[in-house]
């Protein structure tokens, strides 16, 4: 999905800063696609866990690029954990993730935005944290991290309207198939989903974009399932 939304931000004139912590070689092949179609990318490597490393990462990524006008957060833990098996610190990972380093991005990022004139920052949620209750066994970490990040959005929406920074989240649903998805599962989730297929990177590049571009939408949820959520 970086990689998509990136090459989607590039066409439209959008100088991108992709930040990784171990996927190198992912984002460096998003920066080459940006490039090759004649637009600007750097990728900066940050751990999002550290306060210390946000920071760094914020100002780096302003160096390079001049100014921030936006924010785009899709930092997650999704990992499978049988409820016998969680811990303190299953939670708190996926807390330090999906939750603390989006309100950390966003106290490094105000300032900038702020300088510009105002700005964006997008959350990535859930299509079932969006929906309010949990549809899948062994998620506890995740579903209650993406819930809390839902009201981040809202709260964080509220502060910066004054400023002319609005927020809001993307809650994906059926984008992309995992790698260890067999066949009659993809298949599964299909008819699961009213419109009957995958959305693809794509779609969620869409709604990020109407975002970007909306002056007046904020501290909404927007789900981006195929509808997957009516089921």
């Amino acid at each position: 999905m970086g990689e998509t939304l990136a090459s989607r931000l590039a066409a439209r004139g959008t100088a991108v800063a992709l930040s990784y912590r171990s996927s190198r070689e992912a984002a460096e092949r998003a920066v080459r696609a940006v490039r090759a179609a004649g637009g600007t990318a750097v990728a900066l490597r940050a751990d999002l866990t550290n306060s210390a490393d946000v920071a760094a990462l914020t100002t780096a990524a302003v160096g390079h690029l001049g100014r921030l006008d936006f924010l785009i957060n899709l930092a997650s833990i999704y990992r499978r954990t049988p409820f016998d098996a969680l811990s303190d610190e299953t939670l708190t990972d996926a807390l330090e993730v999906d939750l603390v380093s989006a309100y950390r991005l966003a106290r490094a990022a105000v300032p900038h935005l702020r300088a510009a004139g105002g700005g964006r920052i997008i959350h990535f949620a859930d299509w079932t944290a969006a929906s309010g209750r949990p549809r899948y066994r062994g998620y506890v970490p995740y579903y209650v991290a993406k819930r809390a990040l839902i009201g981040l959005t809202e709260a964080l929406a509220l502060e910066l309207a004054p400023d002319g920074i609005l927020v809001n989240a993307v809650a994906p649903g059926p984008i992309l198939p995992p790698r260890d998805l067999d066949a009659s599962a993809e298949a599964a989730v299909e008819r699961e989903t009213p419109v009957g297929r995958w959305g693809g990177a794509s779609a969620v590049a869409d709604v990020v974009i109407g975002l970007l571009e909306s002056d007046f939408v904020t501290g909404e949820t927007i789900r981006a399932d195929g509808g997957r959520h009516l089921k």
